[in-house]
């Protein structure tokens, strides 16, 4: 996949004037229609993509930057945008930043895996804080967009492998099943599910070993997670229980995953 066939240079603005949240996503969305991937969306249906995504957290992370994203239903193909604020705008970063360089994305509905693994590559891509100023500074659409792209390199697809473990938590208690799940709810780019077993037993792999207890239901936090935060799930789980050597009522399992694809509704 080449950064530069999903950076849609139609979608590319420098020295924006918008000062707050909501009017840099209603330009985003107005920079997006312009571009024939989203010829059968209208510019509100962007709009209101980019706000859904907003109030589950701003999509600011710190030292200037925001990546609004969202998936459109009916989108067949990904479209990748920028556009400069010098003056900066509130965007409810938790750094308290205002954001000068935004980064957008737009992503077919049926390609969730792609969108976070683009997501995830365009992250990397603007840690380089020399990087971030040259686009912060360019003076025109051009200039932008090739200090955007030497940032990147020209083909990510090495980028968007992304190792993946599939990772179990099993809870007796219910207080710190709640507790458990908002600490995993927290992480970047991880997708939870919650099972409800009368029994251990009923969910456990067959490699793990646990007493038969009929009398203690347990709830099971099923997470697909980037490899690399594996051990930041199970920091953020021993925060709460404690060494889970010497934990009662709390199991974690975590398998290395060959393939994960696909999506689901929410």
């Amino acid at each position: 996949m080449k950064l530069s066939e999903l950076l849609r240079s139609e979608c590319i603005c420098v020295h924006s004037t918008a000062d707050d949240k909501a009017l840099a996503l209603c330009e985003i969305a107005r920079l997006a229609k312009q571009c024939d991937v989203l010829k059968n969306v209208s510019e509100e249906a962007i709009l209101e993509a980019f706000q859904d995504r907003e109030t589950l957290g701003s999509t600011a992370f710190g030292n200037g930057i925001a990546i609004p994203h969202c998936r459109v239903r009916g989108v067949k193909d990904f479209v990748v945008g920028l556009m400069t604020i010098p003056q900066g705008a509130e965007f409810e970063a938790d750094d308290r930043k205002k954001v000068q360089l935004i980064v957008f994305i737009i992503a077919p509905r049926q390609q969730s895996d792609m969108h976070i693994r683009l997501l995830s590559a365009i992250s990397q891509v603007l840690q380089d804080d020399t990087s971030v100023r040259k686009m912060i500074e360019a003076d025109d659409v051009e200039q932008l967009r090739r200090a955007f792209l030497e940032a990147g390199g020209e083909d990510i697809s090495e980028q968007l492998q992304i190792h993946r473990n599939l990772v179990h938590v099993f809870v007796q208690d219910e207080n710190v099943f709640r507790e458990i799940l908002e600490a995993l709810r927290g992480l970047e780019n991880i997708s939870l599910s919650v099972l409800r077993a009368e029994s251990p037993r009923t969910y456990l792999l067959p490699s793990v070993r646990v007493k038969e207890n009929e009398n203690h239901p347990c709830r099971v936090i099923a997470a697909v997670i980037e490899r690399r935060l594996s051990n930041e799930v199970i920091r953020r789980v021993e925060a709460i229980t404690g060494s889970l050597l010497e934990c009662m009522g709390v199991l974690v399992a975590v398998q290395e995953l060959d393939y994960s694809a696909g999506s689901l509704e929410i």
